[in-house]
């Protein structure tokens, strides 16, 4: 990530480019750099990739942002994917601006990307399946101690009728008469020469004539599952995990994809989370602040004793030592700060309203430290303006 270039530089352009700047810049770097007029180098197909990655990301309104904001790091910790994972992805977003149809590249865009096909895999290349998301929601105190949920999903499975093939039982699939089983046609555009996924059997070199119908030729049914995800101890709002292996199954024996799932950690009513540390607001009386006192404060676990010295301010924060919530990676544990607010009474019996009048009147005399202090300011103001 640290390597990567600014998207910006690589397409030539300024910060407050415009959509039609952007794709005036990427259309001319993209005929520039193609793999069909630059064959046998490397460097050219990989600033032709370069360029696409960077239009991509920069005509995307929401990616832009976040770009120019965070740069590369804001889209990695954003899970946005940048690249391409396929010649396919990479052309069929090419011909959207050349005016092409279809998508799918030359066979050199097969070695730059690895050509995994399209619509069903691909003839006879395994295909990963589709990943699936989706949100958890937990309480604090589930982060606090980590909690293994179970969710409920639907998500395709292979039909147990055609076990996947698509074709009615004791029929078979049969050659695609358009690519004579290839899954790619030829295409010519001006003075490129383009194969292009087959649009007929959509890459897969097939076609089905006697469909399943259990799944109507689909090769997949939907299936409720229920998944256990074990959410760590630690865990914040926003992450994002990956269970491997639980999206959906893949094509002609591709393994399965993943499933992400969100965390959403709900509001507490007495902590405030930073980081690993958690804030509490703690009320104590204008006895307990001016002698002091020793004092329970919650946390996750329970509660624990903090002593309040004699003189203590409203806001005054203090530091509980590793009683915050656990690091997701396992290093060590944050710290629980208690912000004491000091609560004025206000109803007062006759007894405790003669003993704050005599006390009053003790203020006359010796001004507390802080009092004193900013009645000094004042004076002081006054005085320069004299």
């Amino acid at each position: 990530m640290a390597d990567k270039r600014d998207y910006y530089e690589i397409l030539g352009v300024q910060k407050d480019a415009t959509s039609d700047d952007l794709k005036k810049s990427y259309r001319k770097l993209a005929l520039k750099h193609h793999p069909d007029r630059n064959k046998n180098d490397a460097k050219a197909a990989e600033k032709f990739k370069e360029a696409a990655e960077a239009y991509e990301v920069l005509n995307d309104p929401q990616k832009r942002q976040i770009y120019d904001q965070y740069g590369h790091a804001g889209l990695e910790r954003g899970g946005y994917q940048r690249g391409f994972s396929s010649f396919e992805d990479i052309f069929s977003m090419f011909n959207d601006i050349f005016g092409g149809g279809g998508g799918g590249g030359g066979s050199i865009f097969g070695d730059l990307f690895g050509h995994q096909g399209s619509g069903r895999g691909g003839r006879n290349r395994p295909a990963r399946g589709a990943s699936l998301k989706c949100e958890i929601t937990i309480d604090l105190i589930d982060a606090f101690k980590g909690i293994d949920k179970t969710i409920d999903l639907k998500r395709n499975e292979i039909c147990s009728t055609c076990t996947g093939s698509g074709a009615k039982p004791g029929t078979s699939v049969a050659t695609c008469p358009a690519c004579h089983g290839h899954g790619e046609v030829q295409q010519s555009q001006g003075f490129f020469s383009i194969r292009t996924t087959c649009p007929h059997c959509r890459g897969s070199g097939e076609v089905i004539e006697n469909p399943c119908t259990a799944c109507r030729g689909a090769g997949r049914v939907p299936k409720k599952r229920s998944i256990t995800v074990h959410v760590p101890a630690g865990v914040h709002d926003g992450t994002q995990m990956r269970v491997s292996g639980e999206g959906e199954p893949g094509f002609n024996s591709g393994p399965r994809g993943d499933l992400y799932c969100i965390i959403r950690v709900k509001p507490h009513p007495l902590f405030e989370r930073s980081e690993d540390d958690l804030i509490c607001q703690v009320p104590i009386s204008f006895s307990q602040a001016a002698l002091g006192s020793d004092i329970e404060v919650p946390n996750l676990k329970g509660k624990a004793t903090l002593k309040i010295p004699s003189g203590t301010q409203t806001g005054k924060v203090f530091r509980m030592r590793k009683q915050g919530m656990p690091n997701v990676y396992g290093h060590g544990r944050g710290d629980l700060l208690a912000k004491v607010r000091i609560e004025t009474p206000k109803k007062l019996t006759p007894k405790q309203t003669e003993l704050l009048k005599e006390f009053a009147a003790t203020e006359e005399k010796n001004v507390t430290p802080e009092r004193q202090t900013f009645f000094d300011k004042v004076k002081k103001i006054f005085e320069s303006r004299e």
